[in-house]
């Protein structure tokens, strides 16, 4: 019977002062950890789980258990974006940037206006995001896939001119053709809700081009994902799906150190399902590579505070990028750049004086 080990940080302390052997750093950020969840699975399902204080790992974990373990604290390689270096040793923002007709909160805000895209871009740029993500065609629930043809024509005008203002840009498609017309204008990263399933040549244009890629779970299409969607564990099975993912491209010659995870809010998943993945979120880093979370503005906030709409759903949006931070979560993608910026730089304040010693 084949056992698999899973290691979840947990245990979170201020500072590691005074600690020594008792805690671990946390993916080289500004978190650290003194014990962890250890999950044991057999056939897809918990067969244990016990708290285990970081002192006793070594003499509890096998091999694979030290490998995920240094999977865990190693430091995150920054990510190089044409000639903007984004640091992973505390929590950046990515700024959503839609230009599309039916996204599901800001939608038509930017459609067949390149100029006044861009311009909103910059001002998140320096409102404080390091990467802009630019989308042109919905993955909303229900939405419909469209031409590439007409999402080369909404992305393309907008990438050219951000990548000439010194913009750090990343394109949000499914399709080989939108990447390679978007990496041709300046973008630098993809980021992938299909994690390079949707486009059968979708793995080539990374591998070939170099470029950081993001890989994000989802069950389902964006037609179909939210109908009746099921997990036995759905912690475990987006760890083992990303896993796999990861492998896939691996062996198409994308280096580990290019990729980043992100476990996909709401694609594919009910609120409670989403729930589990963001108490769960520090499980992630065992796959040793850059976690993003996705959870601005979406469903799940508005099922949390009686229906409220896309446009007031700042606060949720807010203590949703918050619980990523404390779990060490790399990159934080959000609408609204300036309060989630502010929020983490109170964050950070916060962090700062825990981690100034005191003679």
């Amino acid at each position: 019977m084949i056992t698999r080990i899973y290691l979840r940080p947990t245990g979170f302390v201020d500072a590691p002062f005074g600690y020594d052997g008792q805690v671990l750093r946390l993916a080289g950020g500004l978190i650290w950890f003194s014990a962890v969840e250890l999950i044991r699975v057999e056939h897809g399902r918990r067969v244990s789980q016990q708290l285990l204080p970081v002192g006793d790992l070594d003499a509890v974990l096998d091999d694979r258990g030290r490998a995920v373990l240094a999977r865990i604290i190693a430091p995150r390689p920054p990510l190089r974006l044409g000639e903007r270096t984004i640091r992973f040793d505390q929590p950046q923002v990515m700024a959503i940037l839609n230009v599309t007709p039916d996204s599901f909160s800001d939608g038509g805000k930017h459609v067949g206006d390149p100029e006044g895209a861009a311009a909103a871009g910059v001002a998140m740029a320096a409102a404080g995001a390091a990467i802009i993500d630019v989308g042109g065609e919905s993955t909303r629930p229900g939405a419909a896939a469209i031409w590439e043809g007409d999402e080369v024509g909404r992305v393309e005008p907008v990438i050219e001119r951000l990548a000439r203002a010194g913009v750090a840009v990343s394109i949000d498609t499914r399709k080989s053709a939108v990447m390679t017309a978007a990496l041709g204008a300046g973008a630098a990263l993809v980021n992938d809700v299909s994690a390079l399933t949707f486009d059968e040549e979708a793995m080539g244009v990374v591998a070939r081009s170099g470029c950081p890629v993001v890989l994000m779970h989802h069950q389902g299409t964006p037609e179909t994902m939210q109908k009746d969607p099921r997990y036995g564990d759905v912690l475990i099975e987006v760890y083992d799906w990303l896993e796999t993912r990861i492998a896939a491209a691996e062996a198409a010659g994308v280096p580990r150190d290019r990729m980043l995870i992100d476990p996909g809010i709401g694609f594919g998943k009910t609120m409670a399902h989403s729930l589990a993945l963001l108490n769960g979120l520090s499980l992630f880093h065992g796959l040793g590579c850059p976690i993003v979370l996705g959870a601005s503005r979406k469903r799940i906030i508005g099922a949390l505070d009686n229906e409220a709409p896309s446009s007031r759903r700042l606060g949720g949006s807010v203590a949703l990028a918050l619980k990523g931070a404390e779990q060490g979560v790399q990159l934080l993608r959000v609408h609204d750049v300036a309060e989630t910026v502010q929020a983490l730089k109170v964050w950070r304040g916060l962090r700062d004086e825990a981690l100034t010693p005191r003679n």
